[in-house]
């Protein structure tokens, strides 16, 4: 008995009443699957009693067998009778019912998701706007000649940097490092950005809705972790073939100056160059990298984190919502979403690199 009715629950997708799993049919005057069905059956019929629960305990498919008092009371929370037509069909008018109200439930929960995603790539992207002095807009303005100001000053050999060191980054330099060479000072001005930099992640990464609630030991964990791969990312927009930005895009270093430095100092910059090439070919915008930097930020695999599971389910959340958005942002490019996966990777290896140079 109960085979037709079984047929439909299956066909109309219900759920479960007491854990969610799929309904097998309509059992004890409610839709539940056959694992609730013989639980209540064997409950009732051998007058079982269970250690009473004070934890309200939420019934789903994977725990459901934990806590057999709270199942049983939800059993009976759900309208579960031994009274009630063991394997009775549904009248029609009440099938033609449920069938709307899940149709319509199916669309609130879909409407309400997205809803919910679009507000989270709106707070991530205005608190990039908000926090970060430059962004990849403003970048690919002043490197295109379209900025209102001047255009920056090229910085392509010694004499151009000690012009720029004097104007543009004499704030920027500190006394300390005034009498060291060349090279060293150099590495500071592109250093400058970044220092600038990892002040304005902070306080990003405070503005990502759930960082500011996570223990503060994981906070700090999450940014020495993720720091510098967020920086590489963002130094891409300032970087050309031909070069980089520097003090706040007043100022442009020629890649072949650069690259001309003695050892270490040469190695160093190049390899954010190669990525910054590849990097800049996927055409990203703002929004796009506002979201790639908070799944970087919210890594739920770094050492030393104390509660990963927190950490991974915001990271979900985030990878979610930028998998949805490029979708949306970049229809045509259907292979963007692994390749800034990729990306992330790329990324690991690159601060793994640099932190070997910059040790040398």
């Amino acid at each position: 008995p109960g085979s037709a009715d079984e047929a439909s629950s299956t066909a109309l997708n219900i759920e479960c009443r007491i854990c969610g799993d799929k309904a097998s049919g309509y059992h004890y005057g409610v839709h539940a699957c056959e694992g609730c069905k013989g639980f209540f059956r064997r409950t009732i019929r051998l007058k079982l009693a269970y250690d009473r629960c004070e934890r309200s305990c939420k019934i789903q498919k994977k725990n459901r067998n934990k806590c057999q008092y709270c199942r049983f009371h939800k059993c009976l929370s759900v309208g579960m009778s031994h009274n009630a037509i063991r394997f009775g069909r549904m009248p029609r008018s009440e099938k033609a019912k449920l069938k709307a109200e899940i149709l319509t439930c199916d669309h609130e929960v879909d409407d309400s998701e997205t809803a919910d995603l679009k507000s989270l790539a709106k707070r991530i992207y205005e608190a990039y706007l908000r926090n970060f002095n430059m962004n990849k807009a403003k970048a690919r303005g002043i490197l295109a000649g379209k900025a209102s100001n001047n255009p920056p000053f090229v910085i392509h050999d010694m004499e151009t940097l000690c012009m720029a060191e004097r104007t543009l980054v004499a704030k920027l330099v500190a006394d300390g490092i005034r009498n060291k060479e060349a090279e060293v000072r150099i590495f500071h001005c592109c250093q400058c950005t970044s220092v600038e930099t990892v002040t304005e992640l902070t306080e990003f990464a405070k503005a990502i809705p759930g960082f500011a609630g996570l223990d503060l030991n994981d906070q700090v964990t999450l940014l020495k972790y993720g720091v510098y791969e967020a920086i590489f990312a963002m130094l891409a927009s300032a970087m050309n073939k031909d070069g980089m930005l520097v003090a706040c895009g007043a100022g442009f270093i020629t890649r072949e100056f650069l690259k001309g430095l003695r050892k270490p100092f040469c190695d160093i910059m190049e390899p954010k160059f190669d990525f910054a090439m590849k990097f800049n070919a996927l055409e990203l915008d703002d929004s796009d990298i506002a979201l790639f930097v908070a799944a970087i930020i919210c890594c739920g695999d770094r050492p030393g984190l104390l509660h990963v599971g927190q950490i991974e389910k915001m990271q979900e959340g985030i990878v979610h919502v930028l998998r949805l958005h490029l979708q949306g942002n970049h229809p045509d490019a259907a292979f963007l979403f692994p390749k800034l996966l990729q990306k992330m990777a790329d990324l690991r290896q690159l601060v793994t690199e640099h932190a070997q140079l910059v040790q040398v």
